[in-house]
């Protein structure tokens, strides 16, 4: 028989796990509760790592010419207006296929594959649809789907849970989610304003360092293609959702962020809370956690939605394995042990140091830390060296080391 396999959460490591498995010729159906692809405003930045991944998917070409290419980022010193320091990824051309990021919205990806690839190969995507009970036995899983208030019970092979930060797939297995929520919440800021026109010397990547507010700035096509800058910030202690999302609190952060005259036309406005976490398991029998409900960090370097698609290649291939009778189902607590040495050791120990970089108070620190990125990057083998971790290649080569 046919094995089957769902997948709870068609978002960007959701479809990407459909994607890699029904390319194998595999029985997927993808539940989302959600009507459809959801035009949310969160990653956009795909590693060349990761893009090198989605090109053997045979997805690469196609959405590199949807986004913007971005080969180089910037760290800046916001206290004295500085560029502190500048990598370039084209000069890894000989290492990495895609010697660039991609600026290309997760909305945006999600829909491609969803609506292009999911019919080409047969992939069933059922929207406003949730999975309300996750049960496994022996030699499978049982799952309740509710869809407009009538439920249906199914069975299948296998169950990833691909459905975020408050999984209902992992609370269903009682696997704990261990780390901290930082007490600071993440306010971000789109704009039509061309920050590029102004300051010709920005990348389309820019980390601000700043003791009392650091700022992350990034260009994306957005919706209509035409462009879009998008500034995250830090709330300050105590302020409100209402305040820091006000005209007046948008408008205050850019004004003092970049003065210009006249208001700045915002495309859209969010707050969010930020957690460093990680499941304890990835796996337990044969339900399976992938990307945001097995970790998630905060946003600084845009290795969020990278290590969860690495999560989803890794995946795939193991349970091809299993499901073909190449290897023994304990081949997935491999996937486990090894995707979770690169969510531990590398994206959250990064985007912790990250964040730490760019909001460090004691001058002393700050000092060393802007002087050692300008170092790093005016050393040719410290800088590719720089780049290798921050593109989460040395991430790749730790997980495949473990055994």
């Amino acid at each position: 028989m046919q094995k089957r396999i769902m997948i709870v959460g068609a978002g960007p490591v959701g479809m990407v796990c459909a994607l890699a498995l029904g390319r194998q010729g595999f029985d997927v159906t993808v539940v989302e509760r959600e009507a459809g692809p959801v035009m949310d405003q969160r990653a956009a930045s795909l590693h060349p790592t990761t893009l090198a991944m989605l090109g053997d998917l045979g997805i690469g070409e196609t959405i590199i010419d949807k986004g913007l290419i971005a080969p180089k980022y910037q760290f800046h010193d916001r206290v004295s207006g500085e560029i502190v320091a500048e990598f370039d990824l084209s000069t890894m051309a000989d290492e990495f296929r895609y010697p660039y990021v991609l600026q290309y919205e997760q909305y945006k990806f999600t829909d491609d594959v969803s609506t292009r690839y999911a019919d080409e190969i047969g992939i069933a995507v059922l929207f406003s649809t949730e999975a309300t009970q996750i049960v496994q036995h022996a030699d499978g899983v049982t799952v309740t789907l509710e869809h407009d208030g009538a439920q249906e019970v199914r069975e299948y092979d296998y169950l990833i849970g691909a459905d975020g930060g408050r999984s209902i797939v992992r609370k269903s297995q009682d696997i704990a989610f261990e780390g901290f929520t930082y007490d600071e919440r993440f306010v971000k800021i789109a704009t039509f304003f061309d920050f590029g026109a102004q300051r010709p010397d920005y990348a389309f990547r820019n980390y601000f360092s700043d003791p009392n507010e650091w700022c992350n700035l990034f260009k994306v096509r957005g919706a209509d293609g035409k462009g879009l800058w998008r500034a995250i910030f830090p709330t300050r202690v105590g302020e409100s959702e209402e305040e820091a999302l006000s005209h007046a609190g948008i408008q205050g952060r850019l004004q003092k962020f970049f003065p210009k005259a006249g208001d700045y036309d915002i495309a859209y406005s969010n707050m969010y809370a930020v957690n460093q976490r990680v499941a304890a398991t990835f796996r337990k029998g044969r339900v399976l956690l992938a990307g945001d409900s097995a970790h998630v960090n905060n946003p600084i370097g845009g290795m969020g939605m990278n290590g969860g698609i690495h999560d989803a290649v890794n995946l795939s291939e193991k349970l091809g394995q299993v499901l073909r009778g190449e290897a023994d189902a304990a081949v997935l607590d491999l996937y486990s042990r090894q995707r979770r040495k690169a969510a531990v050791d590398f994206v959250q120990a990064q985007t912790i140091q990250n964040k730490r970089l760019l909001e460090e108070r004691d001058p002393e620190i700050r000092a060393r830390h802007l002087r050692d990125l300008r170092d790093a990057a005016a050393d040719p083998e410290r800088a590719r060296a720089f780049m290798r971790r921050a593109s989460l290649a040395d991430s790749l080569k730790a997980a495949a080391s473990v055994t």
